[in-house]
Order: C-alpha cells, then structure tokens, then sequence
C-alpha cells in the first residue's frame, strides 16, 4: 500500500498534466465534502492528501475501473466507511451487496486473523483443507433442500456462473443456454455473453460465446402486460416458442435466472413464475441454474431467493455475501450431477481460498447468532413503508423488492440520470447509494446487520435529496 510520504512525494506536476482526474473522467461526481460531518477527531489524512491519493491511483489504474466518486476509503465498521481525512458515510452499496455482515465483523475478522497463522494458501487441486470441511458442514445446513450436496468453491461470482454453464455442458453434453431479459451474470468474457442488463459490459468485446438465448422476464417495462398473472402467462408462452422456434430442448444444457433481477432493477418474479420455469426445464431435460450472487446469504428476508418462490434449483451459484468480503464464491449442485464431471476439469489457483473459507464460516455463525434474517425482513418493511410514503409526493413509480434488496424506480418521464443525480445528493449528505438498470432506479443494499436508528436516518438523507432534485 503506498504511504502518506509516499503520496507527498509524488511528482503531482505530472499527474496533473497527465492524469488530471475531472478532465479524464468526467462521469465521476463533484462531491460536496464539507457538507460531509468529519467524525474523526484523529484524521490521519488532510484533505489534500486524499485528492493526492484519488489522483495518483486514477493514474496507474485503467480508465474501465472507474469508481463512482473522488472520495477514498480508509477503513470501515458496521454501517460505515470512513475516508482518508475522516468523513464518515453510511454505507447503502455493502459493497455491492457484498458485507451482509457488515464492513469488518469482530467475529470475521478474528476467524480470518487465526486462518492466516495456519495456511494462507491450500490449492484445491493439490489436497483439501481443514477449514474447508469445517464449512461445508455449515453450508449444508442453510441450503434450500438437502438434494444440493456437493460444492465447487471458486473466488468470484463470474467465476461460478461459469463453472455453472461447465457443469451443465458436461452432465446434459448440449451446448445452448437461455438467460432472462434484463438478467446479469457477469462481465467476463463468458459471462458477459449472458448478461443481458446492460450493452456497457459487452459492447465493443464482440463476437460474444454463441449459443445464448434470451427469454422475457416478467417485468412490467420489458413485456406487454401489466397484471402479475399476464406477465406470468406472456413470459412463459415466450419460453415455450423460444423452445419451438430457436433453441430445441435436444440443445439446450440450461436456463439460468437470478431469482429476482439485480443489475436489472431489483424486480421480483411474480410468485409462481419461477417453479414454472422450473418444471418447463424438467420436461425437457434442461437444468435449470440458479444465480444467487448477489440474492443470496439472507438480502431477500430468506437464506435464498429461491426459497420465496419454493423452487429447487439443479445448480446453484452463490458468492458476494458468502465471506463478508472475501473472495469467495461456490456452485451447489447434487453429487449424481457433480460426480459426472472429469477429473481435473475443474479448479483454479486460488479457488476456495482457506482464509476466505474461515471468514465464510463466521459469516454463518453471524447469521444465526445475531438472527440476522429476522433484522432483514423487519428493516426493510421499515424502509419500504417509508420510501411508499415519499412515493406520495414525488415521481415515484415504484418501490419493490424483498428483504433488503430494495429498488425504488422512478416515472418513465424524469430527466435522464435522475437516479444518478439522486444518488450523487445522498453522498453529498453523508450516505452512500447506488443508481441501476438502464431506466431510472436507485438500489438499497445496506449491511443486514443495519439498525433501526440507521434506516431511518438512511430515509432522512434520501427524503432531502429528493427535495433537492425534484423542487
């Protein structure tokens, strides 16, 4: 990591003719730190500093991994990340719905402290570690039936989506794969084939892996129906001819589907949507895969999104909060299924590493010592009740979702990057949120650990930024 001297020694005359931040990346926001309460009487950083830190790391880092503001990171507790020069912000993003249980859990953080004495570093094809037994055993207890019994553990959630397609290639021996609409799994270059969300991931990458076709999901902005049962009906005739007239059953390995959308705008299937799906892919022999990278680990109120729709899947793929933030991520299936496979076909260097296995095993007991799914489904019925009641007075089209995977998606006809300037005044007042899909919504995915207090501090932040944007 480079030091505070080492910033100050910096030849900041050339980052400035070279890497000047604003003019190379212009999309990033202009954010008001003084309205941002300092909470740190020890700041170990002047603000100046930190500028000399976004600037040297916007120079030696590529223009495609672009962060969404100027500010920098020192640490984090809880709720909250704190900069290099002590502002304080409460964290909505968990990272991308990453610390469920929240940044820096004393008990993840001593789990993952007493690893690094024992092994750092245990390749899973070479011999099989302590740790990771002690998790599996754990894992088998939360996972939605008892049938998914066998794990492959991974690093990324990418990673696993692909094992997932590998797997299902190698157990059915068809090539095809249908995705939804509007669906994410990735970016990648065999993820991003089947990522549908978004073009940003994709374009320019072309040609993408063939044999990927897409199927509506019942969303109510991408299909001509409104009532949940229309869609329902529209979507799976859709399937059904997808099946006749593109991609025949006999070729077809699988469908995969995130439970409820995430990139694509936090959207919920309708109840029964999913076990049809599921039932279409078993009369044809088609798997059907599960992506519960980012619903999975208690952000929707259950374990797994697939539980609120009593749906099994033949696969399914989990990472983001499975290690409280460390790399980590894994594919479930059942051993008939996995024990097809050839040996040696799957594996990486890193994959399921064992300080990343033992923080995984302490995010499990977070889970049911705190009772964490309990705080899911009470804080986010708080905070759908407060966003509904803000739906009254300002040009709100939507507020959905489960758990604490809330989307919020605003009328049709806003300004574009309405959402984008919402999120931008939230930070200017101290609370991190993110804007997504490619119509305008704002996501809230705070740790599962967040309080009462904070939820409804989070709603004062948002209420102001609103009447910030919209009066």
């Amino acid at each position: 990591m480079l030091s505070t001297m080492s910033v100050r020694g910096f030849r900041s005359s050339a980052v400035e003719a070279c890497y000047t931040a604003r003019a190379l990346y212009s999309s990033v926001p202009d954010v008001n730190h003084s309205s941002v309460h300092s909470t740190s009487k020890d700041s170990v950083s002047t603000p100046e500093q930190e500028k000399h830190m976004y600037k040297y790391t916007r120079a030696h880092v590529g223009k495609a991994i672009t962060p969404f503001s100027d500010v920098v990171i020192s640490h984090a507790s809880g709720t909250h990340v704190t900069t290099m020069d002590g502002r304080r912000y409460l964290d909505f993003t968990s990272g991308i719905g990453v610390v469920n249980t929240g940044h820096c859990h004393p008990k993840v953080v001593k789990a993952a402290q007493e690893q690094t004495g024992k092994i750092i570093h245990s390749q899973v094809n070479i011999f099989s570690s302590e740790i990771m037994g002690d998790l599996i055993t754990p894992l088998l207890e939360v996972m939605p039936d008892p049938s998914l019994d066998s794990f492959i553990f991974w690093n990324s959630g990418a990673e696993s989506v692909e094992s997932a397609i590998k797997l299902a290639r190698s157990v059915t021996r068809k090539n095809n794969v249908i995705v939804s609409h509007g669906g994410y799994h990735g970016r990648t270059f065999g993820t991003m084939a089947l990522t549908t969300s978004k073009t940003v991931y994709s374009a320019g990458f072309g040609p993408t892996v063939p044999g990927v076709f897409v199927t509506p999901f019942p969303y109510e902005r991408q299909v001509p129906a409104h009532s949940h049962s229309d869609m329902t009906s529209y979507c799976l005739e859709s399937l059904e001819l997808l099946f006749k007239q593109q991609t025949a059953a006999e070729d077809t390995c699988a469908i995969i589907m995130e439970p409820v959308l995430g990139e694509g705008g936090y959207v919920a299937p309708p109840p029964d949507f999913l076990k049809e799906v599921k039932r279409m892919a078993k009369e044809r022999d088609v798997l059907f895969i599960a992506d519960e990278v980012q619903t999975g680990f208690g952000r929707t109120g259950k374990m797994f999104a697939v539980e609120n729709f009593d749906v099994v899947p033949d696969i399914m793929v989990m990472a983001k909060g499975l290690a409280s933030g460390f790399p980590l991520s894994a594919i479930v299936s059942r051993k008939e299924l996995m024990d097809k496979q050839v040996v040696g076909s799957m594996g990486g260097t890193y994959a399921g590493n064992a300080v990343a296995c033992a923080a995984a095993k302490a995010t499990l007991e977070v889970f049911r010592e705190e009772k964490l799914l309990e705080n899911v489904n009470a804080r986010g019925e708080q905070m759908r009740t407060a966003l509904r009641k803000m739906q009254e007075k300002y040009p709100i089209h939507d507020v959905r979702g489960l758990g604490l995977m809330i989307g919020l998606e605003f009328n049709k006809d806003v300004p574009a990057n309405t959402a984008k300037q919402v999120t931008v005044e939230c930070l200017n007042r101290g609370m991190m949120l993110l804007n997504t899909s490619v119509f305008e919504t704002v996501r809230f995915i705070p740790p599962l650990t967040v309080s009462a207090g904070e939820v409804d501090e989070a709603m004062e932040i948002f209420e102001d930024a609103l009447k910030t944007v919209f009066n």
